[in-house]
């Protein structure tokens, strides 16, 4: 009774908070989400960065291995996302990031923080930043198959990384004032990259759907095969273990579909949303199977 409690305590505020901005989103289909994913990505997810590293006593070694897995995930999805690609003879290029690039942000963050604690929030938020700097990186270059350096040099995130590497390696205590700012801009960003989820998916909509399932299972069901094979292959145990699960298991980054909208023609952008909307309403029955799975083994 005591881990269906807590798979209950890590799970409700996520769903509600999800809910509260479907409801909104729904009520206000005019709301522009797009000043909360430049808020987020600019302060947000730098103070996360900055504070979960500085705070949770992290190992740099531990956040280098996990760069590693990450960077290897991607890898191996990248060349199943291809291969499917092909046999379906679908854009391989502009079609690939939602297959490659899971939601480790909006939804794996905070189900490790509330999972795992500050440890937990740490290494997800280390895992979020490499996805990031893809999104802003393999991710253009796919949905506009051109290069640039320019956004790359514009995200914030990686300069927050490097300077909280610089404190965790040389372990040099955050100032107080600087961790309160931090802490609280941190809690305030979870709550609103859950909300604007919450909208996007009352915004998006579905419009192949047979293709877009089968898109979304191979999000929500390889994915976690392949991290739990991690687990294994790495002998990872405990919160190592339970974030890498969590994280590996997340549906379709909505962060796709906003790169897409800018850089794709609109038939792929309208298959990308598609794939957003369906692989993340599947993952609200997948993700509490993932997250009881890592409480009971991995804890």
């Amino acid at each position: 009774m005591e881990l269906y409690i807590k798979l209950f305590e890590v799970l409700f505020p996520v769903f509600l908070t999800i809910g509260i901005g479907y409801w909104y989103g729904k009520k206000e289909p005019k709301f522009d989400t797009k000043f909360i994913t430049k808020l987020s990505g600019n302060i947000g997810l730098p103070c996360i960065i900055f504070y979960s590293l500085t705070s949770s006593n992290v190992e740099f070694d531990l956040l280098l291995r996990f760069f590693y897995y990450i960077l290897l995930y991607v890898g191996l999805f990248a060349i199943i996302g291809i291969l499917v690609l092909k046999i379906l003879k679908k854009d391989i290029y502009r079609l690939l990031p939602p297959l490659i690039l899971p939601n480790t942000g909006n939804m794996g963050m905070p189900i490790c923080l509330f999972a795992y604690g500050k440890l937990g929030l740490a290494i997800a938020a280390a895992v979020t930043t490499v996805i990031v700097v893809l999104h802003f990186t393999l991710n253009i270059l796919l949905a506009s198959r051109k290069f640039s350096i320019k956004p790359l040099i514009n995200c914030v995130a990686i300069y927050a990384l490097i300077i909280s590497l610089f404190f965790v390696y040389f372990r040099i205590p955050s100032p107080k004032f600087i961790e309160n700012a931090t802490f609280l801009i941190s809690y305030s960003t979870i709550f609103l990259v859950l909300m604007s989820l919450g909208v996007a998916l009352a915004k998006l909509k579905i419009f192949s759907f047979n293709e877009s399932l089968f898109f979304s299972f191979i999000r929500i069901i390889i994915g976690p095969v392949v991290g739990f094979g991690f687990v294994k292959m790495f002998n990872l145990t405990g919160i190592e273990a339970g974030v890498i699960f969590i994280q590996t298991s997340m549906p379709s980054a909505v962060l796709t579909y906003l790169i897409a909208e800018i850089y794709s023609p609109k038939k792929i952008v309208n298959s990308i949303a598609s794939t957003v909307v369906l692989s993340t309403f599947l993952s609200f029955i997948t993700v509490p199977i993932i997250v009881f799975l890592s409480l009971k083994y991995f804890n």
